[in-house]
């Protein structure tokens, strides 16, 4: 109980400063949250809406200033990205009125909310799907919901057959029973768009994170073609949300997609054990390999908002593929250097307590680890269960841990909105250190980072500089000696520095 009082009382003392960064801007620090595996308010082992209310504190505590929901529509699986209705909450997670308050709640405390929005394909038990077959299984050609699909009489490849009728279906997800929504239909856009209203306006939610953008349509031009008008058409209903697609491909054909006008897209590339976080902490040169990425990125989306991770729902989760299970310092300097890239950096939940997954995909959702007996029952499928890390209360108390660690992270950069705002120039690379120049029009700093985790690098810069904050590893500090016009920053192991001119 004082655990929790504690934390509550030092979430309420930072509700000014998040809530002024959360009020308007769409950059921030994002949490992705599976409800079915976060906290379960009424003991029958399934995580729920309720359960998360109740663990607000704790996410504001954290210094998030957005939330990102996995579906909670209704659903037959456990994941949920099969939907059979658009306008309701899964019985499992509460109902409307838990939403309605759930994002009530985030919103007096500064905190966004977006939902996944899945219209790529609806559940074979969505009444357009039941009511579509069943015209066909009776010869009536004539059904407006047939049209809601990808109906031929041949199979093939991305086609399942309709039982009991020589009819086939698009279902690009295989196996699933999700057949794919035909989004050329005038009638199934109206119907997207009735989708968005209903949540923008009658929930109130901030946006949508947009599920499998690259399947919408048969070609790249095609399904940017369909962004535009989504985006388009939710804009005109709430100017101000907030759109995220997935688009799990590679750098170029992501810049590609941001011509749709959508906010943000997943930088999949800067993602998994393969992706520019994990390669750059391998490489024989990590800071060189850091910048290159990292200018790159942003020479590809000069425009947009950049959306970097490390890990999701879909992915191992980043302790294991760093191989840092009993290694916490680079589980810290992934989550780091990950979040000085700017834009919206996004959380998978467990990411800041070092939970650890991989393989089948339930494996990857597991129940968050608060403490021992506070965990909710592993997802259906789920072949192992591992907490590398304590968990959260016990983490919360370790001022040396990983949770604590990714808390500075998220209030360093409230504290210095540039860092999410931003472009970047490199101002000084070598083999493990590098200094970078973050500026918009108004502001800039300096983010100087050390890769070596051994040894300290000491940085000379022309111009007088103080330190505005700093990240480090093991209660090392960094500092700066300025003389004659010279500053002269010492990084330790690991350590990440914000500078900013004595003028600013």
């Amino acid at each position: 109980m004082k655990k929790r009082l504690w934390s509550v009382i030092l979430a309420l003392c930072l509700m000014l400063s998040v809530f002024a960064l959360g009020e308007g801007a769409k950059e921030g620090m994002w949490y992705e949250v599976f409800v079915y595996s976060y906290s379960d308010s009424d003991g029958d082992g399934i995580g729920d809406l309720r359960g998360l209310i109740s663990k607000l504190d704790y996410i504001q505590y954290m210094g998030y200033t957005g939330i990102w929901l996995m579906p909670v529509m209704p659903s037959p699986s456990y994941h949920k990205y099969d939907v059979t209705d658009y306008f309701d909450i899964d019985p499992a997670y509460g109902t409307l009125d838990d939403m309605r308050e759930l994002v009530s709640e985030c919103h007096a405390r500064g905190i966004r909310v977006i939902i996944d929005l899945v219209v790529n394909h609806t559940s074979t038990r969505h009444k357009w799907f039941q009511l579509a077959a069943t015209s066909l299984r009776f010869g009536n050609l004539t059904n407006k919901y047939i049209g809601y699909y990808n109906f031929r009489q041949t199979g093939g490849s991305g086609y399942a057959r309709l039982d009991n009728t020589g009819w086939f279906y698009e279902e690009q997800f295989s196996g699933g029973n999700m057949p794919d929504l035909n989004l050329e239909n005038p009638d199934v856009k109206r119907q997207i768009e009735k989708i968005m209203r209903f949540w923008l306006t009658d929930v109130d939610v901030d946006g949508f994170r947009l599920d499998a953008v690259t399947s919408y349509m048969s070609t790249t031009a095609g399904s940017i073609e369909f962004l535009s008008w989504l985006n388009d058409a939710a804009k005109a209903i709430k100017p101000d949300c907030y759109i995220v697609g997935e688009a799990w491909t590679s750098l170029g054909v992501i810049s590609e997609y941001y011509q749709s006008g959508v906010d943000s897209f997943f930088l999949f590339p800067a993602s998994q054990a393969e992706g520019y976080i994990v390669t750059s902490i391998k490489a024989a040169a990590p800071a060189e390999s850091y910048v290159k990425a990292l200018l790159a990125t942003e020479q590809a989306i000069p425009e947009g908002i950049i959306a970097p991770f490390l890990g999701n729902h879909d992915t191992g989760r980043t302790v294991g593929l760093l191989q840092a299970r009993s290694d916490p310092d680079k589980a810290k300097f992934a989550e780091g250097i990950l979040n000085m890239f700017p834009g919206s950096v996004f959380t998978y939940y467990g990411e800041e307590i070092g939970m650890v997954g991989s393989g089948v995909d339930p494996n990857k959702r597991i129940g968050m680890y608060w403490a021992d007996g506070e965990i909710t029952t592993p997802p259906p499928g789920a072949t192992r269960t591992e907490y590398a890390y304590p968990g959260v209360y016990e983490q919360m108390e370790d001022e040396n841990s990983l949770l604590s660690y990714c808390r500075r992270i998220n209030l360093l950069k409230a504290a210095n909105p540039v860092v999410m705002q931003g472009r970047t120039e490199a101002v000084q690379v070598e083999k493990t250190c590098c200094v970078l120049r973050r500026f918009t029009e108004d502001d800039e700093c300096l983010i100087a980072i050390n890769f070596d985790r051994e040894n300290p690098a000491s940085v000379s810069l022309t111009g007088a500089y103080t330190l505005a904050g700093e990240l480090e590893i093991a209660q090392e500090s960094a500092s700066v000696e300025t003389a004659d016009g010279t500053s002269l920053l010492t990084l330790p192991p690991y350590g990440i520095a914000l500078l900013r001119t004595t003028e600013n």
